[in-house]
């Protein structure tokens, strides 16, 4: 078969991504396939490998043999799915493959923000502890995360795991669903409002969907404590960036660690920029899902999606 690979910087450059050399016929590219490369890129076409490249109809158009897409990601809004259906184009993803890296990468935000480690290392490189006559400096207080409430949005797999190793550290864990429902029962489920005024910690974990778009936006965190610290590494639109601002700003909240914004790469002349405090914000590049050991089961799940539908039993498809 013929393959075509995209997007290929996007799985790192220190794992070897070209695995599929053994199914076919394997193009592959670092950049993005668009309307002005499809044509040439895709001839003959029947598997297209993708991460950022969007897939509309008009690139369908000039892709007549195409038959099967796969995602290397789980989420898959990059692709018009109608047009796939109608063509006969299957749409495949990759699910619980960046579980674990998500989780650290949650922690590792909350303990930056919680421990003030940013001010903390500009005092020790500054030379200010150096010049003080004793040892240590707590001129900014933490607390311990067993004395902490940790509230979740979102009661996937990720939320899951961050709720049991919360849990693990001894905070309290209370959820809200943010579908409406969740078969969890091992920890508290509350209302959003609830989750908001008793959470010293929230992380969002759920989907971008109707009902989560803004859902933290400024009558939510109007209703947190000041002292509560947000993480987001689900959907940079499900929080509301300026309102979040002036949150921050106000002190209505204390801080927030974002890996994923409401577009990306971040704006130049983002309000977010503006506050340069890493102390009240940090914000990564949508690395949350990166580590190389997910990366690997990413490429790997992938090429396991194409030999299932060249099997004929395809897996992981997300359209009819």
């Amino acid at each position: 078969m013929k393959i075509v690979a995209a997007d290929i910087d996007s799985v790192g450059n220190d794992i070897d991504p070209r695995i599929y050399d053994d199914l076919g016929e394997v193009d592959y590219y670092d950049d993005k396939i668009t309307d002005e490369n499809a044509e040439k890129r895709l001839k003959g076409a029947e598997v297209l490998l993708i991460n950022k490249s969007r897939i509309t109809e008009s690139i369908l158009e000039k892709a007549p043999e195409l038959k099967l897409i796969c995602e290397f990601a789980t989420g898959y809004d990059n692709v018009d799915l109608k047009a796939c259906s109608a063509r006969g184009v299957k749409v495949a993803n990759v699910v619980n493959y960046s579980t674990d890296s998500v989780v650290q990468h949650t922690f590792a935000l909350a303990f930056y923000l919680l421990e003030h480690l940013e001010h903390y290392d500009r005092f020790v490189k500054s030379g200010e502890y150096s010049s003080q006559e004793h040892f240590c400096c707590l001129d900014r207080p933490f607390r311990e995360l067993s004395e902490m409430t940790w509230g979740i949005v979102g009661m996937g797999n990720i939320g899951r795991r961050t709720a049991k190793i919360a849990e693990s550290f001894g905070a309290k864990v209370i959820f809200y669903a943010s579908s409406g429902h969740s078969d969890c029962t091992e920890f508290e489920q509350v209302n959003f409002d609830e989750l908001l005024s008793r959470s010293d910690i929230i992380s969002i974990h759920c989907p971008l969907s109707d009902k989560t778009r803004n859902l933290f936006g400024k009558s939510a965190f109007e209703k947190m404590k000041d002292s509560a610290i947000l993480i987001n590494v689900a959907r940079g639109p499900v929080v509301n960036e300026d309102d979040l601002c002036e949150a921050l700003n106000s002190g209505e909240i204390a801080a927030a660690g974002l890996d994923v914004l409401a577009k990306e790469p971040l704006p130049a002349d983002s309000k977010l920029l503006k506050l340069q405090d890493s102390d009240k914000l940090i914000i990564t590049p949508h690395m949350a899902w990166g580590s190389t050991e997910a990366r690997i089961r990413c490429i790997r799940e992938v090429k396991k999606n194409i030999e299932a539908w060249a099997a004929g039993a395809p897996t992981h498809i997300v359209n009819d």
